[in-house]
């Protein structure tokens, strides 16, 4: 591959994340940034590989995520310098049973990616407008998509299904898991930073707006929270989490709700939003001392430690726990609150390590290590981009 930059697109459901990286001997991290808040109120940002702070177009934060994308290029393009625009890796959602590994978008590809919508309807769309919004502008430029199903294909059968009728399986309706570019890169971080514990068992909570769990073996995945969509699992910033089917027939029969008033309710309306009347900001609830504010953080530390407990029945055991992206990063109080629900497993915080927040953050004698590892959607994409460029 000749030298030049590769171009990072991570879509979120109100969010779009970039990067760009030098290509040569290794990857080089040239800028990154964020459009946050799309749909709402908007808030660009974005830095140089010094960490220096960048300004960004007057108006990068206008408009739906084609829009605000559209928008970024110019300004992306511009700080390319004398480098050469070699290739562009775009995460996303679904790939579906057919797409488990990064491969280059053709229309066969898309058309494939268009197929997956009703599964990841808050996600699939923007990361597909995101590609023809390239394609059009630079129709020669080599797009690569990487899934996040994709790392929880080793799943084993009996984790994967369902039990509904086997047509419906052999049809695809199955567990497939999320948030995989994310565990791919804890994984690959996980021998650099705790060796003694990488290749064992252990649960990595990726805890942000959207939130699940991976139960690592080996570094491969054997189980997760999410299934077939991004609604399963874990409570989230605005979406449910794991629900009684029966709960969507009652809306349905009972109710009289619509299926998109249903998507829409389970989808924008619920998880930490629903349950506060508040916010979806995990950062909010906790500095909010009503009492619905209080139920919300309550109701997602148990979950989070009940799903936990639930992957050990995939690991047979436990070694180690990761938390990691927004929250679980970044919520010092929320990690204490998760780790004493699970102190019968002997786990035991350092308090003024738990407080800085990186690396070990649990005791000397804690049987079970715990660690704050930051993750890089963004690195893994590049990585995988230049490998099928290759």
């Amino acid at each position: 591959m000749p030298d030049g930059a590769i171009l990072t697109v991570n879509t979120g459901s109100s969010s779009l994340k970039f990067a760009l990286y030098e290509t040569g001997t290794k990857l080089l991290p040239l800028l990154s940034g964020k459009v946050a808040g799309i749909g709402g109120q908007t808030k660009f940002s974005a830095r140089d590989a010094d960490g220096n702070a960048l300004d960004g177009p007057p108006d990068a934060s206008a408009g739906n995520h084609e829009e605000v994308f559209a928008r970024l290029l110019p300004w992306l393009t511009d700080r390319l310098g004398q480098r050469k625009l070699v290739g562009a890796g775009h995460r996303v959602v679904h790939g579906g049973r057919k797409l488990v590994a990064p491969v280059r978008v053709d229309a066969s590809v898309l058309a494939e990616l268009d197929s997956l919508v009703p599964l990841a309807p808050l996600h699939q769309p923007h990361a597909l407008s995101a590609l023809r919004a390239l394609q059009a502008a630079a129709p020669a430029l080599p797009q690569v998509a990487c899934f996040d199903t994709a790392f929880h294909r080793s799943m084993a059968p009996e984790v994967r299904h369902f039990a509904l009728p086997r047509k419906l399986t052999d049809e695809g309706v199955e567990r497939y898991g999320f948030h995989g570019l994310s565990y791919e890169y804890i994984a690959s971080a996980l021998p650099k930073h705790a060796p003694d514990i990488a290749q064992g068992r252990i649960v990595v909570a990726h805890l942000g707006s959207g939130a699940s769990l991976c139960a690592l073996h080996r570094l491969t995945s054997v189980d997760t929270t999410m299934s077939f969509t991004a609604l399963d699992g874990l409570v989230m910033s605005t979406r449910c989490g794991t629900l009684d089917p029966g709960v969507v027939l009652y809306l349905l029969q009972a109710k009289g709700l619509s299926a998109d008033a249903i998507e829409t309710l389970l989808y924008e309306q619920s998880g930490l939003l629903g349950v506060s009347g508040i916010t979806g900001d995990m950062r909010d609830l906790l500095a909010d001392p009503c009492e619905f504010a209080r139920e919300a953080v309550a109701l997602f530390v148990f979950r989070v430690a009940r799903e936990l407990c639930a992957m050990l029945a995939a690991l047979g055991g436990l070694d180690g726990i990761v938390f990691t992206a927004g929250i679980g990063e970044n919520a010092p109080e929320l990690r204490r609150q998760v780790c004493e629900r699970l102190a019968w497993l002997g786990i035991e915080l350092d308090a003024a390590a738990n407080a800085v927040g990186t690396g070990c953050i649990s005791a000397q004698s804690s049987p079970i290590e715990v660690w704050v590892v930051p993750t890089d959607e963004e690195a893994m994409i590049a990585w995988h981009t230049s490998e099928v460029l290759r």
